[in-house]
């Protein structure tokens, strides 16, 4: 037999998401996730998607990851498509950094566990999480290749004029500071899906990416290829996010800790999970930003505005990074549903090739769809991200490809 299934798992602090899927066709059989890990309050939610089964959930403790994992390989041995299963071919792990070496997915080996936890001071808040779930896995399952799929490997291929920053050289090098990027497997997805919808290969478009969720990001992708990113050392640089603030002045910082008397790690805070849309109106959900700007709250009008200038900007300065732009394409939570995010982001850039149609961008819809007028010089679009099965599709091809074990 045959195998053909790939676990993906994705490890946060306090919490593992998962999916099963089969690669033949790409079906998901499963998914889940389980929150709240080393809580007496921990919840795991499972759905058995091939069986069409109703959604489980479970509530009690569950003291660590690799109680989490045993936990998640019970809610599948139930539905028939347990861990020990034959079919099961990899387990493939999103792991936030990957520096300057992991430039494509990875076999994880004692090397590559080493070089991750490394990469921890560049990304304290989410490598120590996706080691635990590599290890832990690597427990269940020691026979199995276990995958890397790095998020910033995408935007490796950014040049050094893109990737460096314009500080003291030896000083960067020392400590590894550089644009790394982040989503990276969302806007590779999106950038040949994106292709795709236009009827060509990802080598002949090119393509400016939007996603937009509670984090944000936006990537120049030149003919398949990444050549510049909004995220930067972390996923602190760029866009308006949710709770992060994107771009600032680094003497914001100074001036904070000199005047405000505010320490290194208060800053931290306020920068990634007190400022954005939430520092600006209390609201990081777009829905109820919406909602109080029609009730006319100028609080939430001017969050709103502030977060499509800087929007606005990105998509002007990627097209002059590209020079010529196929297409626009919007995606994650807000990307895909905020019709008035994506209407906002690109009036008045008319000039550039860039509209969007109000009835099409108003369809609600799961798929790939265009939302620009009939002839545009420039395809606006809206694309679903489907991080999971990138993670799926590179993990099985690079386990196939080297025959493991």
């Amino acid at each position: 037999m045959t195998a053909t299934r790939v676990l993906v798992l994705n490890s946060g602090s306090s919490s593992v998401k998962y999916q099963l899927l089969d690669m033949r066709e790409g079906d998901r059989l499963a998914s889940g996730l389980v929150e709240r890990i080393g809580e007496r309050t921990s919840r795991l939610k499972h759905t058995p998607l091939a069986a069409g089964g109703e959604t489980r959930e479970w509530t009690g403790p569950i003291a660590d990851h690799d109680a989490a994992l045993k936990a998640v390989a019970e809610e599948l041995a139930q539905d028939g498509l347990g861990l020990d299963s034959p079919e099961l071919a990899a387990i493939g792990h999103r792991v936030v950094h990957g520096g300057k070496l992991f430039t494509e997915p990875t076999v994880v080996d004692d090397a590559v566990l080493a070089e991750i936890e490394r990469l921890i001071p560049v990304a304290p808040l989410h490598n120590p999480a996706n080691l635990t779930g590599i290890r832990t896995a690597q427990a269940l399952r020691p026979d199995l290749p276990q995958v890397a799929v790095f998020d910033t490997a995408f935007h490796t291929t950014m040049p050094e004029a893109a990737a460096r920053y314009a500080i003291d050289v030896e000083t960067a090098d020392a400590h590894r500071v550089r644009r790394y990027g982040f989503h990276g497997t969302s806007h590779a997805y999106v950038s040949r899906a994106t292709a795709e919808l236009l009827g060509k290969a990802p080598e002949e478009v090119n393509v400016i990416v939007l996603h937009l969720g509670n984090g944000a990001s936006a990537s120049a992708v030149e003919r398949g290829r990444c050549v510049d990113t909004s995220m930067g050392l972390t996923p602190l640089e760029g866009l308006v996010m949710g709770t992060r603030s994107g771009d600032v002045d680094p003497a914001v910082i100074f001036h904070l800790a000199r005047v405000g008397g505010m320490s290194i790690d208060e800053i931290d805070t306020l920068l990634n999970k007190k400022s954005g849309l939430v520092g600006l109106c209390g609201d990081n959900d777009m829905r109820e930003i919406r909602r109080r700007i029609d009730e006319g709250d100028v609080q939430a009008r001017l969050a709103f505005d502030i977060y499509i200038h800087r929007l606005k900007k990105y998509i002007g300065a990627y097209y002059a990074v590209l020079g010529r732009v196929d297409a626009v394409a919007f995606t994650a939570g807000v990307g895909e549903n905020a019709a008035e995010v994506r209407a906002a982001a690109v009036a008045g850039l008319e000039t550039l090739g860039l509209a969007v149609d109000g009835g099409l961008n108003a369809v609600r819809g799961d798929g790939p769809r265009l939302i620009s007028p009939a002839g545009a010089r420039v395809a606006v679009a809206v694309v679903p991200t489907d991080e999971e099965l990138e993670i799926a599709t590179q993990t099985y091809a690079l386990a196939v490809e080297t025959n493991w074990p």
